[in-house]
């Protein structure tokens, strides 16, 4: 019998990838494979010592996937598992009672086009050969650590990973929802134009900076005469001097000499003295007494041998001396000029810096500070003329962004009601109003409020002022439901949006979630049989008493064993009726 659709619950994307868009074998005519399922897909998920959950290993499908349990059972677990995944502090009470350590570890498949990977790579990270990218939280009661594909990462990393991975919503999550800057967001998205907003940020902020600078030298020029006339005044004082760093350590060298010259002549003279008095001639006896011993004696020769070398070494030393006198003759002229200069050295240490060369410094500082105020006047100008042309192209980028931001504004206010109708407003009215202004912002020429009218004939009003969370909690599905295809965050979590709903409604949720299953992974945690039913995969988290202590586990029920979970959320006990709802509701699949 031919196969329609390969279901994708048990196939790896990987595998799937593999198998490229087709599958063809002997047992089936053509089995198509839904483009979604390329997508990126959280695996696994494996827990271990979180709250109440001593060791879980949670292998997920795509679609939408179902989670329910009774209050208090540890549905929770989950989205605390996931959100230390996406980079959320950790406290160590979420350690199981009586443990050191929990560990938190999800396993992504990833296409080759998923934007983490130029996060991974300017991160340093590497992806194995089937491109797994693996999170891993360690909480101690010491200290905390995470890693991807067991690289030691910093937190903030992990956080920026996470917001291209997983989109968590709760019963309270909803201020990105209200937050204006993010409806825009999202209007850029359905509208096409996000990569015109990033390029229109480029500009604004090249704008900005420019117009700062600008006013940055104009503020200059309001510099007083006195910052003027210091600045002239250690220009002038420190080019004077004409610095040279080598120069003082020979400054300093020669003035050491000169100022020791007195003594110095005073001792080289008594050398000299010494020398060509009574030395020479005692010294010239005893070559005489030498030669007449030599002749007495032959033998002797040898010890009187160095005799005449050490007697010529002394005249030698004797006419060093003579010249080293008389070079060492100063003039009191140039002391005092030696003095001088090392006088200015030390002063404008004093002034400017610890050496010569942060004097040499702070002068060149000091000079280009003046003619920057000096030449104020054309670098204004030239700088006006550059926030002039900066400002046309912040204003030619902004008129086409606020084109395409007012020309699709309306659909999508349409296509949001329509989802809105679908999940029980059924006069409901949704716009959005955009608020044009006259000066550019960060976010372009205006601003994006969503306003929501869910009662025929009162006027639409903002978002904000909605306290309903049930009603919220729709109207955010809604919006997700419109922007399926825009929106390229591979996995979703639903944390009990349902609440406060009626079971009809709840129906119309669940079918919503499955929709987006054909788009994205999609996780709801659920106390309606109405959206788990709609769900591919069902699982139920269950809690026991093992060996005295309380654990929580996570089982997959297919079959009777989930129809019997739908049953239990229907209150029904053993009851005919209630199976035969259950069954129905697994029929509407």
């Amino acid at each position: 019998m031919p196969i329609d659709v390969l279901d994708p619950k048990n196939v790896s994307v990987y595998s799937i990838r593999k198998l490229e868009n087709l599958v063809v074998d002997y047992r089936c005519e053509l089995c198509i494979i839904p483009l979604s399922h390329f997508q990126t897909m959280l695996t696994l998920l494996k827990i271990r010592n979180l709250a109440l959950v001593d060791s879980l290993s949670w292998n997920i499908g795509s679609g939408l996937v179902g989670v329910t349990g009774e209050t208090g059972a540890g549905k929770s677990v989950i989205v605390g598992a996931l959100k230390l995944i996406l980079g959320e502090r950790a406290v160590k009470d979420m350690i199981r009672t009586g443990e050191s350590t929990c560990t938190v570890e999800a396993v992504f498949e990833l296409p080759g086009d998923s934007p983490i990977l130029a996060v991974l790579e300017d991160a340093g990270v590497e992806l194995d050969e089937d491109d797994i990218l693996i999170i891993k939280r360690a909480i101690g009661a010491g200290s905390n650590k995470q890693f991807v594909n067991n690289s030691p990462v910093t937190l903030s990393l992990l956080k920026l990973i996470g917001q291209h991975l997983v989109d968590l919503h709760g019963p309270h999550d909803h201020q990105s929802l209200l937050s204006n800057e993010r409806q825009l967001s999202m209007l850029d998205a359905y509208a096409g134009s996000v990569s015109d907003y990033a390029g229109y940020q480029t500009l604004y902020r090249e704008w900005k900076a420019k117009e700062q600078s600008l006013n940055d030298l104009i503020s200059a020029e309001l510099a007083s005469d006195q910052e003027l006339d210091l600045l002239r005044f250690q220009v002038e004082e420190i080019d004077a001097a004409q610095l040279v760093p080598a120069e003082e350590a020979d400054i300093e060298d020669r003035y050491k000499r000169a100022s020791n010259s007195s003594r110095i002549t005073e001792s080289a003279g008594g050398v000299v003295a010494l020398l060509s008095g009574g030395i020479n001639d005692q010294l010239s006896e005893v070559q005489r007494l030498a030669r007449e011993l030599e002749q007495l004696d032959p033998a002797i020769s040898d010890t009187f041998a160095g005799l005449d070398s050490a007697v010529m070494e002394i005249q030698e030393l004797e006419r060093s001396m003579v010249d080293y006198v008389a070079e060492s003759e100063v003039d009191p002229t140039e002391v005092n000029s030696l003095e001088n200069r090392i006088n200015t050295f030390e002063t404008l240490k004093r002034k400017y810096g610890p050496s010569i060369e942060d004097v040499v410094a702070h002068g060149k500082r000091a000079h280009e500070r003046l003619t920057g105020l000096d030449d104020r006047d054309e670098q204004i100008d030239a700088l006006k003329a550059e926030v002039t042309a900066a400002l046309v192209l912040v204003e030619k980028a902004g008129l086409k962004l606020s084109s395409k931001r007012k020309k699709l504004a309306p659909k999508l206010g349409k296509v949001v009601a329509g989802h809105l109708k679908d999940l029980g407003f059924k006069q409901a009215a949704f716009e959005l109003m955009i608020q044009s202004h006259s000066q550019p912002d960060s976010n372009g020429y205006e601003s994006v409020d969503f306003q929501f009218g869910p009662n025929p004939g009162e006027p639409l009003k903002s978002l904000k002022s909605i306290a309903s969370s049930g009603e919220i909690s729709r109207v955010m599905l809604a919006v997700k439901s419109a922007l399926a295809q825009q929106d390229f965050t591979p996995l979703m979590v639903f944390d009990e949006i349902d609440a406060n709903v009626g079971g009809e409604i709840a129906r119309s949720v669940g079918e919503k979630m499955a929709v987006l299953g054909e788009q994205h992974q999609v996780i709801s945690i659920t106390h309606f049989p109405q959206v788990a039913a709609v769900a591919r995969q069902h699982f139920v988290v269950e809690k026991k008493v093992l060996e005295g202590r309380t654990v929580s586990g996570l089982v997959e029920v297919e079959g009777d064993k989930r129809t019997e979970e739908l049953v239990r959320m229907l209150g029904g006990g053993d009851g005919k009726e209630a199976r035969e709802m259950a069954l129905s509701l697994l029929a509407k699949r």
